[in-house]
């Protein structure tokens, strides 16, 4: 047997031991450290009354009524059973019916149904 052969199982051991130690080593600061300066705050945003929702809440036997409109405008109606889920109440193109919903997630509901498996 060559002694390369005999020598190899204890170089490679010896090897990544150095390289660990090299690596360990912290590195020292680089020089001229100069502190960040402040964050200014935030530029001062007026915020528009209009746009703000304004909810009216009618306690009404046996249930809770939201209304919320923004910009006078009624949006929808959140109406909680004393007994039972939450659904809203969303006025249509006309405003003059209401569609009743779950939530008010707009989303596309698409069945996920299983048709062939393997």
């Amino acid at each position: 047997m060559s002694t390369s052969r005999t020598l190899l199982p204890f170089a490679l051991p010896a090897l990544l031991f150095a390289t660990g130690l090299a690596c360990a080593q912290p590195a020292p600061p680089p020089p001229n450290l100069e502190p960040l300066p402040d964050i200014p705050p935030p530029p001062n945003v007026a915020a528009d009354s209009e746009l703000e929702p304004q909810v009216t809440i009618i306690r009404r036997e046996g249930e809770l009524v939201e209304e919320v409109r923004i910009g006078g405008e009624l949006k929808f109606i959140r109406v909680t059973p004393r007994h039972g889920r939450p659904y809203y109440l969303i006025p249509d193109g006309s405003g003059q019916n209401f569609v009743r919903r779950d939530s008010l997630d707009p989303g596309l509901k698409v069945p996920l149904w299983v048709l062939f498996s393997w």
